[in-house]
Order: structure tokens, then sequence, then C-alpha cells
């Protein structure tokens, strides 16, 4: 099985390419070995643009059996605590579209510039195929935006307009490539802060990501252990 996990920053999945350095044998670059459970690490750098490129170039070489997303998210709302980790089964371009003159946003579906059922979209929102996802872990609807949201009047625009609970700046790129190029993926965000008027000092990117590398941890030993138990006789 062909693993890739994906990630705008090294420092996000950091502990998680330690534990592959530790428990698996590495075999390429950026690629570890651990009997049948080949796994992957591919760092795209922040934001659509980048993660679009470096995916869609990486698939033009090689196909994966699975693409996990991981990274740190906003939320919206106070029922998700920091440091809780969700699956995002549905995301979309939050801030795609115009600025008008009365400063309101309008995206390019509303505008008709493009067609909110075109494929890979259903009425403008991109959808993970596999609905059952991750049992364990809660599923949110995410927006993903060039610049996060950081003052009172864009936030309570970006709630009224979609019914998100978190923000992320690379999810629905991630969705799009997957989906156009037909690879089965996965994309976990790990709750680093509240999408409220800017405040660095409420955040928790520590926790954050010990709580994300631990769920991206268990996911691969699951797989590696799957995989040897079904390969063991008996």
């Amino acid at each position: 099985m062909r693993i890739l996990v994906v990630a705008a920053t090294g420092f996000e999945v950091l502990p998680f390419t330690r534990f592959l350095e530790e428990k698996f044998v590495r075999v390429g670059e950026a690629t570890f070995q651990k009997g049948p459970v080949q796994v992957s690490v591919l760092i795209t750098g922040v934001g659509i643009a980048m993660t679009t490129y470096a995916l869609t170039r990486l698939f033009t070489l090689q196909r994966f059996d699975l693409a996990i997303n991981a990274g740190i998210a906003g939320a919206f709302h106070r029922e998700s605590n920091l440091g809780d980790v969700v699956e995002v089964s549905s995301d979309t371009m939050g801030d795609l579209g115009v600025e008008e003159r009365d400063g309101r946003f309008t995206s390019v579906f509303s505008l008709g510039l493009c067609d909110p059922n075109l494929a890979p979209f259903t009425d403008g929102w991109l959808h993970n195929p596999d609905q059952e996802g991750l049992a364990f872990l809660p599923k949110a609807r995410g927006i993903t935006v060039q610049k996060v949201h950081g003052s009172e009047e864009r936030i309570r625009e970006a709630k009224d307009l979609y019914p998100a609970q978190v923000e992320t700046m690379e999810s629905a790129a991630f969705f799009y490539v997957c989906l156009q190029e037909n690879i089965p993926f996965l994309a976990i965000r790990s709750i680093s802060n509240y999408v409220e008027p800017r405040n660095r000092e409420a955040w928790n990117i520590p926790l954050a990501l010990e709580k994300l590398n631990q769920i991206l941890i268990g996911i691969v030993e699951g797989f590696s252990g799957s995989i040897t138990e079904e390969k063991e006789p008996g």
C-alpha cells in the first residue's frame, strides 16, 4: 500500500516524520517502507497555488492508494476545543470571487463565472466520496482561503455565507486535485485557534500539533499493523 502524507509546512508533521525515521526504513528522500506499506511525505508550501502545483506534479509521476492531508486549522465555533482533531469531509474556496462596492463578498459561483455543479464540485462544494472516512474523528465542513479572517466584520460575513466549522489555507486545493486525479484521500486538521479578531496569544499551536501527529501516527500504524496481520498465516 502506498500512502502519501501532505502538509503545507514541515514543522506541522515533524513528530510524524521522526516516527517514520524510527519505525520504518528510508527508501527515498522522503519515502519510508515497513513491510508492504510505503509512506511518502510531501511538503507543498502554504496556500492554494503551491499545494495545487506540488500535488499535481507528484501525481503525474507517481500513483498512491491513499493521500492524507494533515495540518492545523481555525475553528469558527466554540463547540470545538483547541487541540481537537477533525476530519474535513467537504470544503470549498471561501474567498474566490469579488468584493462588491459595499464591501460584500460574492463568490464565482454566485456570479455565474463557474458552474457550481461542474465536476468535481457539487453545489459549489468539494466532497470526499468516502462518507464513512475515519469513524473515530468528528466530521467538519471547511472553507479554504488565501487570507485567513481576522476582523469581526469579515468573520461574521464568512459565517453567514458558509455553513463551515473550520478554516484552512490548503484543504480545498487538496480535495480538488485528489478528486480530479481519482486518488482516495483523507483530510485531518487539528484546531490551533478560533476564527476571531486576530489574537495570536490565544492560539495553541503546540497542543494542536501534538494531537495532530498522535492521530496521524495512529492512522499509519493502523494500516501497517492490519496489513501485517493479514499476511500472517493462521
